[in-house]
């Protein structure tokens, strides 16, 4: 066996190497290097031998895709596992390759494409998939078969691709409810920069992209390499360097004890790895937008504005009112009313009816007809909360199956928010489910669905005996989504989990939308939209215009900021309008109409950031061809009143544009005011290299720039 494999898209290379002695090599993932022939990629591999060290192995260093402990790597492998003590340095011989289906013994060179090795070893087969997206993007996973009698154990199992030593400082995420998305920055040295998630979740403290780079970079310069894992149960990223001076990226899935357990004929696949090369985080993130516009469930541009009635009316449903709210909205112009939380089985609190999906006679005696009805009456769509995964002690199913509650041997967890989880890795849990959710969606037409997921898996274990079972949990999740997906195509889901507690790029294969946060104070929606939008474009994230008061923060912010932020992302209101002065359900309907002129920008465009050296300062585009719109939002005061001119980049360079502004922060029923005196009427290279004197703003406030090719 001799594979040499060359893959280029979207300037992008990734050389991969396989013999019949080790797991496949990448020779090279990174910056397009052109057409490759087969005496040029054994001349390119030959020139990246790893050099001898002192004291170390008589071979070069041999780096695999799921790097192996035999051949002088230090850091840790990818497969850690054994049988039973036995077998936990199998000698892998791969046996097969093939590109897109195809056998390859010898060398050959492809655009896209995808490349899958077999090899094996101590009575085990390892399928390891390497794949070169249209975008650029590289994903690989691996899968390990047991065929011995006695069962093999995977502890963990990762895959790595190289990437360079000038690759010095890391980049990833944390948070915690209400506040995710942290940017974190750090100089990389020998050993493992290693980021955990343990919440059963994707998790608000996700570290979401590990980007390694060169020091400094940024938005439009540095070199990057990137790795993203797609899964939304415990998960692995991991940056590893060891005192030769190889480094690898990756991740996995983090297994608990017996997880990966596995008998005769019996497999485990780790998660799709998302690897992304390019320079500048911009860049970074256009790949990632156009893989997932890419996607079957991607929605179109006119996106529907929506109401989600939450912070309305709470556990207190009663259809006369949320009817006057259904009227309330379509009068502002809102598409889309979304019903939350309390509809359902007895619960009128958070202690009480979860997994209980059946429509409450005690609130809807008639059912939800009334309000479903009267809502596409006024031509809105219809939209509804559930919570699948989890139940309260206090529900009829949990009474009636206690031991479908994900639990250890002797005791049920810790409760978090007054519920549990439910199993549904027990067949009638995931039945009881699916066909209470399916008889929901037969009898009532929804448009849409919120699936939220409001706690961690802690001691999730399936009873009696109490084995870890976050893996197969995940697993039954997808597996849910993707029947109730199969049986009702026409419903738009939402991915919410306690807020952005579950966004990652396996929940988006089948979400059409996710809910950033539960915070919607736009002082901190400026920096998640900014960092959220580093992996989801803007027509998947949910991006609300709140009550002036914010429920979370407690700080209060005139409405034109709250919709200058909002309108960044796919707008709702989340808002009880019955509040609302009428010069504020006028303001607002303004917005509402603003947005849908011009949303096929704010959806389709291509996201740049700008750097501004004031503290909390944010400067953000949309560019399409024949359109930009670009926001600046102040969120302190700065030393100085002036911060400088602000440069537009992303435009044509010899294209002329004509620049108009909204400014939020002017006197209420005056929106539409320019800062600058005249029309002003620039080329693209001029916008970009001197561009315009910024506005002097107040502390949390924003000003729009529409930016019109002529």
């Amino acid at each position: 066996m001799d594979a040499r494999i060359a893959l280029e898209a979207a300037g992008v290379s990734l050389l991969v190497s396989a013999t019949d002695d080790g797991l496949p090599e990448v020779i090279h993932w990174g910056a397009a290097i052109g057409a490759v022939s087969e005496a040029q990629f054994d001349h390119i591999a030959r020139g990246a031998r790893w050099m001898f060290a002192g004291n170390s192995l008589d071979d070069p260093l041999r780096l695999g895709v799921v790097p192996e402990a035999r051949f002088g790597w230090t850091g840790t492998p990818g497969l850690i596992g054994s049988r039973d003590g036995a077998a936990w340095s199998p000698a892998w011989r791969v046996v097969e390759a093939t590109v897109d289906g195809r056998a390859v013994d010898g060398f050959v060179a492809v655009g896209a494409g995808r490349a899958t090795f077999r090899a094996e070893a101590a009575a085990a087969t390892m399928l390891i998939t390497i794949e070169m997206l249209p975008t650029g993007l590289v994903r690989a996973c691996a899968e390990i078969t047991n065929h011995g009698p006695e069962a093999f154990g995977v502890d963990e199992l990762t895959v790595r691709l190289p990437v360079p030593l000038v690759a010095s400082e890391a980049l990833d995420f944390a948070g915690r409810w209400a506040a995710e998305r942290m940017p974190q920055r750090r100089a990389l040295g020998v050993g493992a920069h290693r980021r955990e998630g343990r919440h059963g979740r994707t998790g608000a403290d996700a570290a979401m992209i590990l980007s390694v780079g060169e020091e400094g970079f940024g938005y439009r310069h540095g070199e990057i390499w990137a790795a993203h894992t797609a899964w939304s149960g415990n998960h692995i990223h991991v940056v590893e360097r060891d005192f030769i001076g190889a480094q690898t990226l990756g991740g996995g899935e983090l297994l608990l004890p017996g997880e990966g357990r596995l008998r005769e004929s019996e497999r485990y696949r780790s998660p799709w790895v998302y690897f992304n090369y390019a320079v500048g985080l911009d860049a970074q993130a256009a790949r990632f937008h156009e893989h997932l516009r890419a996607l079957p469930v991607a929605p179109g541009p006119d996106r529907p504005v929506a109401l989600n009635v939450w912070e309305a009316v709470y556990f207190h449903q009663d259809a006369d009112r949320l009817i006057d709210l259904a009227e309330r909205a379509a009068a502002v112009g809102i598409e889309r009313f979304v019903l939350d939380d309390g509809w359902f089985g007895g619960r009128r609190h958070e202690r009480a009816g979860l997994g209980d999906w059946v429509v409450s006679p005690d609130v809807w005696p008639d059912g939800l007809h009334p309000l479903i009805d009267r809502v596409h009456g006024l031509g809105m769509e219809f939209g509804l909360w559930f919570e699948p995964e989890m139940v309260n002690l206090d529900s009829d199913v949990a009474r009636a199956h206690p031991e479908w509650v994900m639990q250890v041997e002797d005791r049920v967890p810790v409760p978090s928010r007054h519920q549990f989880v439910l199993n549904l890795t027990v067949e009638e849990a995931f039945e009881h489910v699916l066909e209470q959710m399916s008889a929901i969606f037969t009898e009532y037409r929804i448009d849409a669905v919120k699936w939220d997921h409001n706690r961690d898996l802690i001691d999730a274990g399936t009873a009696p005996q109490g084995q870890a079972a976050v893996s197969a949990q995940t697993r039954a999740f997808y597996r849910l989504f993707d029947e109730l997906r199969r049986r009702f195509p026409k419903i738009e889901f939402e991915s919410c989990s306690s807020g952005g507690g579950r966004i990652d790029l396996e929940v988006l294969e089948r979400a059409q939308r996710v809910w950033v946060s539960d915070n919607i104070d736009p002082d901190d929606r400026q920096r998640m939209l900014w960092w959220t939008g580093q992996l989801v474009p803007l027509e998947l994230m949910g991006s609300h215009i709140a009550s002036g008061l914010s429920r979370v923060t407690g700080r209060l912010h005139h409405l034109g900021y709250r919709a200058a932020t909002a309108v960044f992302g796919h707008l709702g209101v989340e808002w009880d309008l019955a509040e609302a002065t009428d010069e504020e359900a006028e303001e607002l309907g303004w917005w509402i109409d603003w947005y849908k002129q011009h949303r096929r920008t704010l959806l389709t465009g291509r996201l740049v950031r700008v750097d501004v050296d004031v503290p909390g300062t944010y400067c953000k585009g949309i560019v399409t061809k024949q359109q930009a719109i670009f926001s600046l939002a102040m969120l302190e005061a700065s030393a100085t009143a002036s911060i400088g001119p602000i440069r537009f980049p992303g435009l044509d360079d010899d294209a002329t544009y004509r620049v108009t502004t909204i400014d939020p922060t002017s006197v209420p029923g005056h929106l539409q005011v320019p800062w600058m005196d005249g029309e002003i009427v620039m080329t693209g290279a001029q916008l970009a290299a001197a561009g315009l004197r910024a506005p002097t703003l107040r502390p949390s406030s924003a000003v729009l720039f529409v930016i019109d090719r002529i």
